[in-house]
Formats: structure tokens, C-alpha cells, sequence
């Protein structure tokens, strides 16, 4: 079978009206044609797939966990099995821009209110559809915990000490816009969802903006059930190595944290035991790292920025614990959902076991109120990554050559399917924050911008709203050489706030508006979304865009004379004029840019031109 006759296979059984758990993949999947070898791999965690006679097996399963069921088949499972065990219950959290329910399962023995006493564990699969192992592996693990099999069997059943949160497909849209073409780059499941939302907006950029409908509603249940750990699925992309399940905080290792004593229990607690676990499993579990040079593998490795807009980026602002897993992409999708299925186990675990500590140490960081907030990591413009390696790490490879490629004409690499014997030795890069911003006493926000007000509602910052009018003296931001983005990013037009000035004001605010404080525990995360020179701010997302636009304007036939009378009357303004004039001959041809110097220089012109309509208080 070749990839073509492949893909046609499955294309004929889509148009048939097959599910996706009905689609045959048949002795060759179409990837394989272009993927490199698969490492062979068996592992104790085979034990946890279902028996054919299970009436509980999962679509997947039946599948032998090749395929993927639809989003109608996997509620249609998740609702019968709500019905038949006291221990699940689902329900929606949210509708898609299409429409469809946002599902949430519960897995407790506490009934519908959870014992505040325990800790929860939030795991959401399919922010990206395409990659969707934590669906499968967590509608496994639930049938499990329904009927009390495995690990929750017995004395040490976790799910006396924990309680889970599941939201098995985040992107729900995406993940319905499915087809084989959806991730060539992936071995499996053999029909995959879209990356982006109806909307074209990538969920895993909107954590801090909050674009998307399904991200309001996934912070509204994060601000509901409130988790001490948080643990967002992916698969990863490109080279090859022998890792299959990786995953990273933000302060993994000495990485940056916002959050540093959250970050040292995931570094000394959650780490060696989800690794040990893992390991017993038959797994081979690894840190979250990208390639510096796909075409040179040895050049080295760095990790992931933990941004604003990322689920651990959020996290780490807001004072959750947060998990990025990333599935190594070219290991098969049974090993991919199994090595999950034990990841979830395992945090369970090492939850009811330690879970109070994770918590002490999420109240700690709640309580920091930093004098200085870094930021910027390259995500926006201006970041900057360290030049200087974080640490070496020895690094389980897979063996490669280089060829010529006829269709690029340059060197490239070939994967060979066979373990290096030997770990390499690579140098870590980590991106740093390239900016330090001095966080306000307090931002006021105008009520005539009240979908910024709404979005930082939607967070749980806490803010007073001005019933009456109020007049407040707050330094103001101007902006002096902002820059516009030459492309649309995620829905909006970036914007760059560049070098700034500070001006004190005196401000009436009206009724309506509204006065946030950075005395909280969203403090920091305020000051990333309303410092405009923070990559991940409102104003860089472009959502102050007419503070570009300057309004009213003067004819020359007023301008001239008033501008020949400045000149006659301040001999310090006409001695600047004239250096202008020597220093840029361009402007010294122009009358309008000439005009428009003088126009900047008298009171008529628009002093809210360039500047940031929220103040801070000092």
C-alpha cells in the first residue's frame, strides 16, 4: 500500500460514513511511507487495554488504539458510563462557536460537591485535535476508576485522597474538522482533528488574551473547581529520539519560574515519582525540548518558553501548578495513549500522597507580591534567548545520516529506526525574560474599554468599580516610536509598544470604570496583561489600537501664520527648527511635514495621541 492508495482507503470510508474508530488502518498506515521506522517497543502498560469481551472496552480500544472516536461517539460512551457508575458524572462547561457542548467529566467519591480538604487534578486533552492521546488514555483510565479495576482497586485507591477533572476534547470544532491530512508529522490515530477552532484561533495561544469562547470557559472552570495541578496533553513535533512521553514547567530543573516554590515541588515530588512510574511501565519518559537545528540534531536543544499564552505560561502566573505533556510524535499511537493513561495515574498518586505540600507551596506563591516582573521571552518582538547553554543534559538519541535531497538540494537528516547505544551529551538552552517591568500600585481602566475590563473578569482578578466619577492624579505611558506588526497573528495585529515615556496626569475617571489592584494573587499576571511593553499584554495583542489614530487637525491657512508667530516669538524654538532643517534635508522639502512639526508643538494638537489610556497608580 502506498501513502496514496492509503489516504484514498480512508477517504472512501469517510465518504461511507464510517467513525473514526470504524476506519480500517489496515497492515500499513499511510504514514509510513514517509515517517521514519518506529523504534520496536512493548511495555508493562499493554496490560491496562481492555479485553475484546470488556463490554467497557473504549472505541479506541477496539480499534487496538489505532483510531480515534468522534466527538458523538465519545460522549454517547462517557454519558453510559456516568449512568452506570456513582463515581462519574459529566456535564458541559462551556458551548463552541459551532455549537457544541464543552464536556467536563468528574471522577469522585465525594458526590457533586468535592471535599475542599482534597487536592484536584484538572487534565484536558485535545487543545490541539489532532493531538489527542489524553481523550483515549483518560476514557481508559475512567472506566477504570468507575469499576474500580487496577491501581484504583483496593486500600490504595487514589481516588479516596484525590478527585479528577477530565475535559476529554477541549477544541470540540477542531476536533471535528477531521481527515488523514490533519498531521502527516504523527504516527497516529490514523484520522485526526484540525489545529486551530472555527474561529482559526489556536487555543494554546489565548490563555492570556481570551479570544476564544472555549477559553473563557475553560479559566471559568479553572476558576470553579480550582486544581492544584493542571496537566495540558499534546503531541510534539520534530526530530526523532527515544523518549516517548516528555513533559516541563515552567521552572523545570532551574528553568525560569514565576511560581518557585510550586515549580521546587514539581522539580523534588511530582518529577522522580511520575519518571519512576513511568519507567516501570515500560515507558521512556523525558523533558519537554525542542531541536535548535532539525538538520543538525547534535547542535543542541532548547526548551519551552513559558509565555503568557501557553497553558504553562498561565499556570505559573496564576499560581497553578501546570503540566505541558508533550507525546513524542513518531512513537505509535497505542504506545502514546498508554504512556499517558500511567502519566495521569501517576499524578493521581503522587497527589493523594503529597498532594498538601503542592498546596502549601501554591499559597506561598499566592502570597508573593514580586517588586519586579520579568518578561518578554521572544514569543512577541524584542525577545531574546540566552546565549549561554542552561546546563548539558544527556540525551537519548535514535542513529541518523545525512543525504543529498534532491528536493531541497541541501543536507538532510534520515532517521535509521535503531536507539544510539551511547547518550549524547548536548548544551540546554532555555529562552529568557528580556524585560523587567516595575508592576503599579494599582491600573485604572476607563469604562469606555470595557472588553478589557470583561477579559480581566473572566481571569477572577479582583478589581473595584467606580460607582461615581472619581478624579485621581496617575502616571500615564506615551508611546514614542510604537510599532505595527506587518501581519495578523491569532485574530489581531500585534503591536510593539517600543521606548515609552511616563507622564503624570490628572484623570477623571467615570462611573463604570474600574481601579485593579496588584495586592492579589493575580497580581502578577494584572501586570503582564496591562503593562503595554509586555509581550502578552492587551496592548501588544492589539487591543488599544486607536491610541495610533490621531484625530483633529489644523488647515495651513490657520497653521502658516500660527507657525510663522511661534518662530517670531521663542528664538529657542526657531534655533530647533533650523537645525531640523540643516540635519534632514527631506523634511526641509516638505511643507507639510514642516506645518505638521509646528502643528505637534501648539495646544491644538492631540495630546491623547499616543498614549496609553490606563493609569497607574504609583
Amino acid at each position: 500500500m502506498t501513502w496514496k492508495t492509503g489516504l484514498a482507503a480512508i477517504a472512501v470510508a469517510m465518504t461511507a460514513g464510517a467513525s473514526m474508530a470504524q476506519v480500517p488502518t489496515g497492515p500499513q498506515a499511510p504514514w509510513d511511507d514517509i515517517l521514519p521506522p518506529a523504534l520496536p517497543w512493548h511495555g508493562a502498560s499493554e496490560k491496562l487495554v481492555a479485553k475484546p469481551s470488556d463490554p467497557w472496552i473504549t472505541p479506541s480500544e477496539l480499534t487496538g488504539l489505532t483510531a480515534s472516536p468522534t466527538y458523538s461517539e465519545t460522549r454517547a460512551w462517557l454519558e453510559r458510563l456516568d449512568a452506570a457508575s456513582p463515581l462519574i458524572r459529566m456535564e458541559t462547561f462551556g458551548k463552541s462557536p459551532e455549537g457544541r457542548d464543552l464536556l467536563v467529566v468528574y471522577a469522585s467519591k465525594d458526590g457533586a460537591a468535592f471535599d475542599p480538604r482534597k487536592p484536584v487534578l484538572l487534565v484536558q486533552a485535545g487543545i490541539h485535535p489532532g493531538e489527542i492521546d489524553g481523550k483515549d488514555a483518560g476514557m481508559m483510565l475512567l472506566r477504570d476508576i468507575a469499576f474500580e479495576r487496577g491501581a484504583f482497586h483496593g486500600k490504595d485507591n487514589p481516588l479516596d485522597k484525590v478527585n479528577l477533572v477530565f475535559v476529554p476534547i477541549f477544541s470540540v470544532d477542531g476536533h471535528e474538522r477531521a481527515s488523514p491530512y490533519s498531521r502527516p508529522n504523527q504516527r497516529g490515530p490514523v484520522i485526526q482533528g484540525w489545529r486551530h477552532t472555527a474561529q482559526n484561533l489556536n487555543l494554546n495561544r489565548d490563555y492570556g488574551k481570551l479570544d476564544a469562547p472555549e477559553m473563557r470557559a475553560m479559566i471559568g472552570l479553572i476558576n470553579k473547581v480550582r486544581p492544584d495541578l493542571y496537566m495540558d496533553v499534546h503531541v510534539t513535533d520534530g526530530e526523532d529520539y527515544q523518549y516517548d512521553i516528555t513533559y516541563g514547567w515552567a521552572g523545570y530543573l532551574g528553568d525560569f519560574a514565576r511560581s518557585k516554590a510550586t515549580s521546587a515541588w514539581l522539580d523534588n515530588t511530582y518529577l522522580p515519582a511520575t519518571q519512576a512510574g513511568l519507567k516501570a511501565a515500560g515507558h521512556v519518559p523525558g523533558q519537554l525540548v525542542f531541536a535548535l537545528d532539525d538538520r543538525d540534531p547534535k547542535k543542541g536543544l532548547g526548551s519551552s518558553p513559558a509565555s503568557l499564552r501557553y497553558s504553562n505560561g498561565y499556570g505559573d502566573a496564576a499560581r497553578i501548578a501546570t503540566v505541558l505533556v508533550e507525546n513524542h510524535s513518531l512513537k505509535p499511537y497505542r504506545q502514546r495513549v498508554l504512556g499517558t493513561y500511567v502519566l495521569i495515574e501517576e499524578s493521581l498518586k503522587v497527589l493523594a500522597k503529597d498532594g498538601a505540600a503542592l498546596r502549601a507551596a501554591e499559597d506561598a506563591d499566592r502570597a508573593r507580591r514580586p517588586a519586579v516582573v520579568e518578561a518578554n521571552f521572544g514569543t512577541g518582538f524584542g525577545g531574546a534567548a540566552s546565549d549561554k547553554p542552561l546546563r548539558t543534559v544527556s540525551f537519548l538519541g535514535v542513529q541518523y545520516e545525512t543525504y543529498d535531497s534532491p528536493a531541497t538540494g541541501g543536507k538532510e537528516v534520515r532517521w535509521l529506526g535503531k536507539p544510539d547505544p551511547k547518550p549524547w551529551s548536548l548544551p540546554l538552552y532555555a529562552a529568557e525574560p528580556s524585560l523587567q517591568l516595575t508592576p503599579a500600585k494599582a491600573y485604572w481602566i476607563s469604562s469606555a474599554k470595557p472588553d478589557v475590563i470583561e477579559r480581566l473578569r473572566a481571569h477572577g482578578v479582583a478589581m473595584e468599580t467606580l460607582s461615581a466619577p472619581r478624579t485621581v492624579a496617575v502616571d500615564m505611558i506615551r508611546f514614542d516610536a510604537p510599532r505595527i506588526a506587518t501581519r495578523a497573528s491569532e485574530g489581531h495585529v500585534e503591536i510593539a509598544a517600543g521606548p515609552v515615556t511616563h507622564e503624570t496626569r490628572t484623570v477623571t475617571w467615570p462611573a463604570g470604570s474600574v481601579r485593579v489592584p496588584t495586592d492579589q494573587p493575580l497580581g502578577e499576571l494584572v501586570t503582564l496583561l496591562l503593562e503595554p511593553q509586555s509581550d502578552e499584554s492587551f496592548f501588544a495583542w492589539g487591543l488599544f489600537p486607536e491610541v495610533l489614530q490621531r484625530v483633529e487637525y489644523i488647515e495651513g491657512y490657520a497653521l502658516a501664520p500660527l507657525a510663522e508667530k511661534m518662530l517670531a516669538a521663542d528664538p529657542r524654538l526657531k534655533a530647533e527648527f533650523e537645525a531640523k532643517l540643516a540635519a534632514d534635508p527631506k523634511f526641509a522639502a516638505d511643507p507639510d511635514a514642516r506645518l505638521a512639526w509646528f502643528y505637534a508643538r501648539t495646544p491644538y494638537y492631540d495630546d491623547h495621541y499616543k498614549l496609553y489610556p490606563v493609569g497607574r497608580e504609583p
